[in-house]
């Protein structure tokens, strides 16, 4: 085993751990296409079925063991458990226009016409789209949670690390197999795809922003009488102007003139 089949296996599992967590810490299944989780269950089912014909070693069987048991968690968390936060109303995708073709197309396209070899076909190529449904449901909510996107994230470099196996060892073992290859590929570009779907929602989502912060500040100002509103809180004050001469002459405003001699010789000023 090469180091991007191991890397590989473990991003698979850190993305079925953290949607196992997501689930069981929130105590909802909101945001996850149940239909795309029955259908890795489906993948899972199918393509381990070798379990109880063969032994490869203990890893080997231990993973699939642990990948067959967390599928089959999710289903029952999504089905059952929380069935009462399940967003069924945008999980609507046709997954039969997905398993009838994939069907067909593994009875046609595999290596070896015997049961086992053509469920296992079966189920690589259905992992290829198994991810659809998820996929589709997060386009009709124009929406993703960070912990979902963690998950898809991590199945992505799953996907990635496994083609990079695949190349090592064509080129160090000389094993080729263009089933897995191709699927692979098919499987990547959709979780590209995904993840150029969401970074242009974050950047729409963040002009939006910019643009309605703009306008609050433009409206701020015009009702404030004109200009953009700038925060000066934190600007040192200017000192009030000096009043305006005619308040300094105010009190001379106020006394009366003197009406009598002895008051203009009390004023200081000389009686002719």
């Amino acid at each position: 085993m090469n180091i991007f089949r191991l890397t590989g296996d473990l991003s698979h599992l850190a993305a079925i751990i953290i949607l196992l967590l997501k689930i069981w810490k929130t105590r909802s299944c909101a945001g996850i296409s149940g239909k795309s989780q029955v259908l890795f269950a489906l993948v899972f089912t199918t393509r381990y079925l070798d379990l109880l014909t063969s032994f490869i070693s203990l890893y080997n069987t231990t993973m699939k063991i642990i990948y067959i048991g967390c599928a089959y968690a999710t289903v029952y968390l999504i089905c059952a458990k929380f069935k009462a936060t399940y967003d069924g109303n945008h999980d609507t995708f046709r997954v039969e226009f997905l398993v009838v073709p994939v069907g067909g197309l593994a009875f046609l396209v595999n290596h070896d016409f015997s049961p086992l070899e053509i469920l296992w076909t079966f189920s690589i190529y259905l992992e290829s789209v198994a991810i659809l449904p998820q996929l589709f449901m997060i386009s009709k909510t124009g929406e993703a949670e960070t912990i979902t996107t963690h998950y898809l994230f991590f199945l992505g470099l799953y996907r990635a690390l496994y083609l990079i196996n695949w190349i090592w060892r064509f080129y160090f073992e000389g094993f080729f197999d263009m089933i897995a290859i191709v699927a692979g590929v098919v499987q990547t570009i959709l979780y590209c795809d995904f993840f150029y779907f969401a970074e242009r929602k974050e950047a729409e989502s963040a002009s939006l922003s910019a643009k309605e912060e703009c306008s609050g500040r433009l409206l701020e100002g015009d009702r404030r009488g004109g200009g953009v509103a700038v925060d000066t809180s934190d600007s040192p004050q200017p000192h009030p102007p000096p009043p305006p001469p005619l308040l300094l002459l105010l009190p001379f405003r106020q006394r009366k003139m003197p009406e009598t001699e002895s008051d203009w010789e009390l004023a200081g000023c000389t009686v002719f």
